[in-house]
């Protein structure tokens, strides 16, 4: 049996809508006798009456209700799909606020002129924070974040890249201290640890012969943030943990050196969250795909 046609469907939901056979056809600049024959084969199609009909008014039966529910929602659903192809199609434009943790920061800007030059008519508004801000009450476009998600089912949620965590120290600190040959050489050292939005000073975790085990080296300085925690250790004020992705502009720049590969661990994955329900204008998604493609590069790239 083939299906219903939108034609008939629409016909249907436009009686209901006016209660009369004729305000269903001035709606939808067509005749009564068209709009009948319509709900007629829609009727034989389902086998059911979907309308009461007397010589002063039409009713929608039970059975029509039901009909007219799902209707409603398929139409609906049909109307938001050429809403969305609507905007993959329209240019980008308009400013777009994106939240990213610290460290971010730095490998973000420097693609911001590529995307300048490709949707000239974007604009960014960016911050690098570690504060858990509220991607709706602060009213972000995109927000990145590593590891926790917000319960939210109006949230469109994509994931970037996976993160792992290393053992750096700058050049001139290792020519001063000494070098880090094994696990046991870090009690020599200084260590740069980091404080969480939580109040908790974060220890290592490193991979020791293939088990994880968690450090808390005696810190020479702890500090608040991704950005900072990066800065301390190019200015080789000692040995700190940092996510690979954070730190692979100082080591290809000579900045940092990466200690102990062995003793890397993975740890959490890396999200976008776009608070916009079902749909996303043109302009947020030219901006997610531009950093899930800078974000997901190789961090040794």
């Amino acid at each position: 049996m083939s299906g219903a046609s939108l034609q008939d469907i629409q016909g249907f939901v436009a009686v209901a809508h006016a209660g009369s056979f004729t305000g269903a056809a001035e709606r939808l600049g067509t005749n009564k006798s068209s709009v009948g024959k319509a709900v007629q084969r829609l009727e034989k199609h389902l086998g059911t009456r979907l309308f009461q009909r007397t010589t002063r008014a039409v009713h929608l039966t039970e059975d029509g209700a039901i009909y007219l529910a799902a209707a409603r929602a398929a139409i609906d659903r049909l109307r938001e799909a050429e809403q969305a192809l609507a905007a993959n199609r329209a240019e980008p434009a308009g400013r777009v606020r994106i939240d990213l943790p610290a460290g971010f920061a730095s490998l973000v800007l420097p693609t911001l002129g590529a995307l300048r030059e490709r949707y000239p008519k974007v604009s960014v508004e960016m911050t690098a924070s570690d504060r858990m801000s509220d991607p709706v009450a602060d009213g972000w476009d995109i927000v990145v974040r590593i590891g926790h998600l917000p319960a939210d089912s109006d949230m469109t949620v994509r994931k970037i890249c996976d993160l792992t965590l290393a053992l750096y120290a700058a050049p001139s600190y290792l020519r001063r201290r000494g070098p880090v040959a094994s696990l046991a050489d870090l009690d020599a050292h200084d260590a740069i640890l980091f404080r969480s939005i939580t109040g908790q000073v974060r220890g290592w975790v490193l991979d020791d012969k293939g088990q994880r085990r968690e450090r808390m080296p005696a810190p020479a300085l702890v500090v608040g943030d991704g950005r900072t925690l990066v800065e301390a250790a190019t200015l080789g004020l000692g040995v700190a943990q940092i996510i690979d992705r954070f730190a692979a502009p100082y080591v290809a720049d000579g900045r940092l050196v990466h200690l102990l590969p062995d003793a890397d661990v993975a740890t959490a994955p890396v999200h976008a969250l776009i608070p916009v329900g079902r749909r996303m204008t043109a302009k947020t998604r030219a901006v997610l795909d531009h950093l899930v493609e800078t974000l997901q590069r190789p961090a040794d790239a």
